[in-house]
């Protein structure tokens, strides 16, 4: 049998040591720093973490100029440390998941806030509001041969040049290996798999022409640019 339609191409991602990491899924963590919690006007109490997904095909690499998407007038940035999965595995021991790791990376999670919210207070799905294209720019991956497993260090965020998110990965309700067990009750995690662990306080809108850059101590920079609206 034959293909109706030209299959669509892989999502490689870029390492830090010239290899090509498949991209397979995203699972994205939220309000896992206390104080972005607060300023989305929820508890940070300690509750087990949420995630969501995104399209491997949101994923842009630093350096994209991304357009601002359709049907939302209220683009928010949120700044994130990323991690790549490389052994698979389910219901995976905290004790033995950073084994799992293949590396680290920089990287965005890009909101249409008010579609969030719009369906967040409809007791609906966030899929409009967190899952769109360019939705998910992504930096150099580096291993966690180079990187070790980043506890602590700067998460900082610029727009043209002005701090607006300024945290600590220390800061993390959930650190990286509670995160990989916890998804791996609920889903076989994968090589290729992305994990978002979630954003320090500040998140904010940017507009067209905007730069944003996205810093973590020792990672390469993820840096992007708001282009004109797309077409809806």
């Amino acid at each position: 049998m034959s293909l109706l339609f030209p299959a669509p191409e892989p999502v490689l991602a870029p390492t830090s040591d010239g290899h090509l990491f498949p991209v397979r899924r995203l699972f994205c963590i939220g309000r896992n720093y206390a104080a972005h919690a607060r300023e989305m006007g929820m508890d940070p109490d300690r509750e087990a973490p949420f995630y969501f997904t995104k399209w491997a095909e949101a994923v842009v690499p630093s350096g994209t100029t991304i357009c601002y998407p359709p049907l939302t007038s209220n683009l928010h940035y949120e700044a994130e440390l990323v991690v790549a999965i490389g052994r698979g595995g389910r219901n995976i021991d905290p004790a033995q998941a950073l084994s799992h790791v293949y590396g680290y990376a920089t990287g965005l999670d890009m909101t249409r806030r008010d579609l969030q919210f719009e369906a967040r207070d409809k007791g609906r799905p966030w899929d409009t509001g967190k899952n769109f294209e360019q939705a998910a720019p992504l930096g150099l991956i580096h291993p966690a041969s180079e990187t070790g497993h980043p506890t602590a260090g700067s998460i900082r965020l610029t727009v043209n040049g002005e701090v607006r998110q300024d945290g600590d990965l220390a800061e993390m309700i959930w650190p990286v290996a509670d995160i990989i067990a916890y998804v791996s009750q609920a889903y076989r995690l994968e090589p290729g798999d992305l994990i978002y662990t979630g954003t320090p306080a500040g998140v904010g809108p940017v507009t067209p022409e905007d730069e944003i850059v996205v810093s973590i101590a020792g990672l390469s920079d993820t840096r992007i640019t708001i282009g004109p609206r797309a077409e809806s």
